[in-house]
């Protein structure tokens, strides 16, 4: 640890003594507002500029995510700085942040980052049946908080979290906006990607009552090709999406935001490939998935005078259905090829129900604060089985093949496996922040929360083959934990435009059941929580009017008592958590953006951290992993370049973007010969607009059809399975406002 605290000193002075350094240079400087990417954000819970938090946070607007033509996560998340985006399958991708990751596949407990949709969470406690990955349309902006965020918004945000931000009703008057593309992908055997989307705005009662509806689908065309169910470009996806809010003032200072949202996504088969030189992959039968959510939740704002008092509460529905090829077992029913080879299926539901209050101080005085409670109760059910028809009455026909054992032990019903998981979680969290400045230039925060959490569950591995007993092996856990997460930061602004801070927090994920407790004596009954304790400097600041514009953060992060996801003995592979070992994490994350001349504007994100272990991790079934050994996913590297050519005073408005970026290489998992990244990618997008109310884009995406390594989960237990970037994809859109 005498390593990492004296990289963390040497960090933090670093950039302490270039911001008192600097800051005279920037005494005479005047914000420009028209290049300042002033953009108002409210993950601090409180509504602040951008480049006034005193934390390192990005921010999308929704116009920003149109103009690059995003649409999913993977599209945009991954240029921003600190973050990238562990593509595994769609909707159990995960968002990592500043490196805290154990794999690159799904975590096995909660994720290391939170993901909220307007301030409500939006993944349960434990391990998620599903991650939402909100489409950007009719969003008002996506923002990125980077470092642990446990004081104001609770677990699960260990590297920090992702807030969509979706525009509600408007009562000032009516407004309109449809999106419409096309276009094709490489290898998709001829079919054509396309979305529609429509958004309408009305008020009822002017500047008091206006009601807000969307729709949305996008269809994803597949590229692999599954040579064993023979269907070309067999990974098609889409997704659907409703939404629809009403606004209601009925006087001066108070908000009433009624919204709903529904998304779902069908993949027809998984996108994975076993062989990247031919863009095939090999399973005999196909492996859909289909995943949903539907949030509805009712929000008060009222303005008390001399605070704003904010209450909330939602319900989050989310279901989640896999099909995954079984037919290596095949030789239990005589079937390894065709309908009736095995298949393994699962089908996984969550509920969601959370809620809170808060008061948040207003006015300009020395003292600001924040003080408010929460409370999320959610449960879950999942029942995952392997299928064989047949395989009984197979088995008892051959019983030499199976040493006598009869089909009604091995393939009870025909089933060879069945888990069933059950579960409910508690979290009750009491927080606040205090803010005091002595002198309009500096500003000191102090916060934290208590938390209070339950864990109820019980899992069943059910008799059968692949459990490999003739009865029912059942684990149950009744945990209860308790704690404060705090949070202290010092800000100094010794010049408009000129902002400096060095900032202490902590952030945790709460423990669980082990998905197959009971099942292996070597496989422990539960995992407990673990930490992150964060130390971090950074600068934000403009040069000539904001014609420069500079963040950069230095940090370094101690892990303890990590949540290690591994792997019991072939041929089953069983997965567990272990709590062990510790890690730290140092890195630079910069992020600036110049304007040369008038119509051109560059930008550049940059990270670099190295990310290792710093005690043993223990393996049961292996040998470990040794002090120094990288973590899974976290690469050295990450650049996300843009160069934006437009020219607003023509009366068509043009404008040509080149963007790029890179990833360095990653293991994908500890233990993993597999390493993703090291690849470059470029997309480039020209638009016009035509008679003032229509938006026309022709974009191509991974011009040089790059088949960069995102993933290769499981290689080394299973057969070889690696998910790749998106090949080349050209297409044309069009976004109308009215």
């Amino acid at each position: 640890m005498r390593t990492s605290r004296f990289i963390r000193a040497s960090a933090v002075a670093s950039v302490a003594v270039a911001a008192v350094l600097a800051a005279p240079a920037f005494a005479q400087a005047e914000p420009d507002s028209s290049n300042s990417q002033d953009i108002v954000v409210t993950a601090t819970k409180r509504s602040e500029s951008v480049r006034d938090v005193a934390m390192p946070i990005s921010a999308v607007t929704g116009e920003q995510l149109a103009k690059a033509n995003a649409n999913s996560l993977s599209d945009y998340i991954v240029r921003l700085p600190g973050v990238v985006f562990n593509d595994y399958q769609p909707g159990v991708s995960e968002v990592i942040i500043r490196g805290v990751s154990a794999t690159t596949y799904h975590e096995q407990g909660q994720t290391t980052t939170g993901y909220y949709l307007n301030e409500i969470p939006l993944v349960e406690p434990g391990f998620p049946i599903g991650i939402p990955d909100v489409d950007t349309f009719d969003l008002d902006r996506v923002e990125v908080l980077r470092g642990p965020q446990g004081t104001l918004f609770g677990s699960s945000t260990l590297g920090g979290l992702v807030n969509y931000v979706v525009k509600t009703a408007d009562t000032s008057g009516i407004h309109a906006a449809a999106e419409g593309s096309v276009g094709y992908t490489d290898h998709a055997n001829g079919q054509v990607n396309y979305a529609g989307k429509l958004m309408l705005n009305v008020p009822i009662i002017k500047d008091k009552l206006a009601v807000r509806v969307m729709a949305l689908q996008r269809f994803d065309a597949g590229f692999a090709d599954n040579t064993g169910t023979g269907v070309k470009g067999s990974d098609d996806f889409r997704t659907r999406g409703l939404r629809g809010s009403i606004v209601f003032t009925p006087a001066d200072g108070t908000k009433i935001t009624y919204l709903s949202t529904y998304q779902e996504t069908k993949l027809d088969d998984e996108t994975y490939l076993t062989s990247i030189a031919d863009m095939t992959r090999f399973t005999a039968n196909p492996e859909p998935q289909k995943t949903s959510f539907f949030l509805n939740s009712l929000r008060l704002d009222q303005d008390l005078g001399f605070a704003t008092f904010t209450i909330f509460g939602s319900v989050d529905k989310k279901t989640n259905f896999t099909q995954f090829d079984a037919s290596y077992d095949g030789f239990l029913n005589g079937h390894t090829t065709g309908p009736l080879a095995p298949i393994s299926i699962t089908n996984a539901s969550a509920n969601i129900k959370q809620g809170e209050a808060r008061l948040t101080s207003k006015g300009d005085g020395p003292f600001r604060w924040l003080i408010g409670t929460s409370y999320i109760y959610a449960t879950k059910f999942s029942y995952d089985q392997t299928l064989a028809p047949g395989a009984q009455a197979y088995i008892n026909a051959h019983p030499a093949d199976f040493g006598g054992v009869a089909g009604s032990v091995l393939a009870p019903h025909d089933q060879l496996y069945g888990y069933i998981s059950d579960t409910a979680n508690k979290d009750f969290g009491v927080f606040g922040e205090l803010s005091y400045r002595p002198v309009p230039s500096l500003e000191i925060t102090v916060g934290g929360r208590y938390y209070s959490n339950e864990a109820k569950a019980t899992v069943t591995n059910q008799a059968g083959y692949v459990s490999g007993s003739t009865v029912d092996k059942t684990g149950s856990l009744d945990q209860k934990d308790h704690g404060f997460t705090p949070k202290a930061t010092v800000s100094f602004r010794p010049a408009p435009g000129f902002l400096a801070y060095m900032t202490y927090s902590r952030g945790y994920r709460v423990g669980g059941i082990n998905p197959n407790a009971g099942l292996l004596p070597t496989i422990p009954t539960a995992y407990a929580a673990d930490k992150v304790d964060n130390y971090e400097a950074g600068v934000k600041f403009g040069l000539l009017k904001n014609r420069i514009l500079i963040d950069a953060t230095v940090f370094s992060i101690d892990w303890k008592n990590i949540q290690a996801r591994e792997f019991g003995p072939g041929p089953n592979y069983f997965s567990y958590v272990v709590n062990a070992a510790s890690a730290n994490i140092v890195g630079i994350e910069f992020s600036g953006t110049v304007k040369p001349v008038r119509h051109l504007s560059l930008s550049s994100n940059v990270t670099y951290q190295e990310a290792a272990l710093t005690a043993f991790l223990p393996d049961n079934y292996g040998p470990g992993y040794a002090a120094g050994t990288q973590l899974p996913g976290s690469s050295k590297w990450s650049v996300a370049n843009n160069a934006v050519l437009d020219f607003p005073e023509m009366k068509i408005a043009p404008t040509f973007e080149l963007a790029h970026r890179y990833i360095s290489s990653a293991p994908v998992a500890f233990g993993n010969p597999t390493y993703r990244g090291g690849f470059s990618q470029f997309d480039a997008r020209a638009s016009v607009t035509l008679f003032e109310k229509a938006r026309v884009m022709a974009y191509i995406n991974n011009i040089f059809d790059k088949r960069g390594l995102l993933n290769g989960p499981f290689a080394g237990q299973t057969s070889p399975a690696f998910s790749i970037i998106r090949p080349r994809t050209v297409g044309m859109r069009i976004d109308l406002g009215f």
